[in-house]
């Protein structure tokens, strides 16, 4: 469910280009992130930095774009949300006590130190190669290519990425000991 919340604003920028344009779409996507983060606050009465991030980033290059008229900008916006992220992980990994994976899950599953050190860094490769991925696509493709790419391959990549991530997790899960009694 929450990956469906945090895909919600790509998925409106989708369904918005595919009855208008790349302009209409730009300002859906602004609009949605506002409401995803006013939703946020509103159940939680906190937002997750990331989502402050992505919406910092998407009223800068989805201004831009609407603002220049230059669709370049927003085509930026996932390498460098995705290559700030990547930085983000990068740094907990040397700086800190725990790595920025680690305080996003260790609270729902226990692992050995080394772990969450690969796990992290996983992450980082991730966000790094998924941000390059969208350099490779907007340069190569022709728009319609970039917007299917945008929502179902980088969908389709972080779903991949997960299920290998659980793949690999589950080798750390031991079972909770119950008592005889």
């Amino acid at each position: 469910m929450k990956l469906l919340f945090d895909f919600f604003p790509i998925l409106l920028f989708f369904i918005t280009y595919k009855f208008s344009d790349i302009y209409a779409a730009t300002a859906v996507a602004i609009a949605a992130t506002f409401l995803q983060v006013a939703i946020s606050w509103l159940r939680t009465r906190s937002v997750p930095t990331m989502q402050l991030v992505t919406l910092a980033i998407i009223i800068l290059f989805g201004g831009l774009t609407l603002y220049l008229h230059d669709e370049q900008f927003i085509k930026w916006k996932p390498t460098v949300i995705n290559w700030l992220f990547g930085a983000a992980f990068l740094a907990s990994h040397v700086f800190g006590q725990k790595t920025a994976i680690e305080r996003m899950l260790s609270a729902n599953i226990t692992l050995p130190q080394p772990v969450w050190r690969r796990l992290n860094l996983g992450w980082v490769v991730f966000f790094l190669g998924l941000g390059g991925a969208n350099l490779y696509v907007m340069s190569y493709f022709d728009r319609d290519t970039w917007v299917n790419f945008k929502l179902f391959g980088m969908l389709g990549l972080t779903l991949v990425f997960i299920v290998l991530q659980s793949i690999y997790l589950s080798r750390f899960m031991t079972e909770p000991s119950t008592k005889e009694e």
